[in-house]
């Protein structure tokens, strides 16, 4: 039996500023995000300048944070909000949703393609890769902080987390996400994309795989305690939720092959 070590959240204080481990796995998270995005803007052909990298993330880092925020107010806080119309701006309080931030994704992907004249699908196909290493240090964040652990297990890596408060041995979820929509999904889209794919097909696989993932990763995790279950005892609120990306990510790549056979 393991037991969560129980990290300080706060990396080092300064006087009146503290610097969190969060607000670290988010500067980790962009800071990669740039790294890989210039290094694929320099290949041979890729349509993208370096500068560019940098506007497109700017937009993204926008749509993450403010799509995000509301996703969660609106799929996991609505209770919250309805109580407090003030909820959806205590970002302090904590509650950030990945479907929701996806949502922001997208509509700063569209804006970014209109300011800059590129097709909606080329920059989707571009980005798509350079995203789930964010998601793996997000969910490092989430197990350094407590959160989102997992449902009761007798494996040998089962680990208690205190902030439970139940002493049970549970699984490590966050790290399964971290490795599976943050890796292996990145590995995945990084191989996928290093050769010329369809139009559409790299941001398909990536909608298909996360969702792939993270339907694995709900059977191991705990819902959320004012959420539970929904209509049977093993549908849970992310896994509603990431149905329609698994089906948008079949569209795009399945549309985009035959494009790409009929001319």
């Amino acid at each position: 039996m393991l037991v969560h070590p129980q990290f300080d959240p706060v990396v080092i204080s300064i006087g009146p500023l503290s610097i969190h481990w969060y607000g670290v796995m988010y500067v980790l998270a962009f800071f990669t995000g740039l790294y890989l995005g210039k290094y694929r803007a320099r290949q041979t052909n890729s349509g993208w300048s370096e500068s560019q990298v940098d506007d497109v993330l700017l937009y993204i880092v926008a749509g993450v944070i403010v799509g995000g925020r509301l996703g969660y107010a609106l799929f996991y806080g609505w209770e919250h909000w309805t109580q407090d119309i003030f909820y959806l701006f205590k970002i302090w309080e904590g509650g950030m949703s990945f479907h929701g931030g996806l949502i922001g994704v997208v509509v700063a992907i569209v804006l970014f393609a209109r300011n800059t004249k590129k097709s909606i699908l080329h920059v989707g196909d571009f980005i798509a890769p350079l995203i789930p290493t964010g998601l793996m240090f997000g969910r490092l964040g989430n197990f350094i902080n407590q959160e989102l652990w997992g449902r009761a297990t007798d494996l040998p890596w089962g680990m208690i987390f205190p902030a439970a408060m139940d002493n049970i041995p549970r699984h490590p979820s966050p790290l399964y996400q971290a490795l599976g929509e943050g890796l292996f999904l990145f590995l995945i889209l990084w191989w996928f994309s290093s050769k010329q794919r369809p139009t559409g097909s790299v941001a398909g696989l990536f909608l298909v795989g996360y969702a792939v993932f993270r339907i694995i990763a709900e059977i191991f995790r705990e819902p959320d305690a004012h959420i539970g279950f929904l209509m049977t005892p093993f549908l849970t609120m992310g896994m509603i939720l990431s149905i329609p990306m698994f089906l948008a990510g079949l569209v795009l790549i399945i549309f985009g092959y035959r494009n790409n056979k009929s001319q």
